[in-house]
C-alpha cells in the first residue's frame, strides 16, 4: 500500500492539514499577542504549510518532485475552496484574490517539491 502514488499523495495532504492546524494555532497567539494583521496570517498559514507539504510529496515521490509539490499546492486549495463552498452557499470573493491564493498555494507547494 505504500507504493501507490495515489496513497502518498493522500498521506502528504493530511499531514500538511494537520500542519495547517497547528500553524492556525501558533499564528493565532501571535495574531492576538502581537496585533499582526489577520491576511498576513492567513498567507503565512498556506504558504507555509504547502512549502512543508511540497517536501513531503516530493520525498515521498521521489522522482519530478516539483510536480508532485505542485500537484499537492493545487489539491489543498481545491479542498480549502471546495470547503468555503459548502459554508458559504457559493462564491463571494473576487477573481482576483481567488486566483492570487491558487497561485500562493500552487507555487509554495512547487518550491518545496523542488527544495526536497
Amino acid at each position: 500500500m505504500q507504493t501507490n502514488p495515489v496513497w502518498r499523495m493522500v498521506r502528504a495532504l493530511i499531514v500538511t492539514y494537520i500542519l495547517s492546524g497547528i500553524l492556525l494555532v501558533v499564528l493565532s497567539f501571535a495574531l492576538f499577542k502581537f496585533r499582526l494583521p489577520e491576511n498576513q496570517v492567513n498567507v503565512a498559514v498556506c504558504a507555509v504549510s504547502c512549502f512543508f507539504g511540497g517536501i513531503l510529496a516530493g520525498k515521498t515521490m521521489r522522482t519530478r518532485r516539483f510536480f508532485w509539490g505542485l500537484v499537492l499546492g493545487t489539491l489543498y486549495f481545491l479542498f480549502l475552496y471546495l470547503m468555503s463552498l459548502a459554508q458559504k452557499d457559493g462564491v463571494t470573493e473576487d477573481t482576483k484574490r481567488l486566483l492570487s491564493v491558487l497561485a500562493m498555494c500552487t507555487l509554495s507547494g512547487m518550491a518545496g517539491g523542488m527544495v526536497s
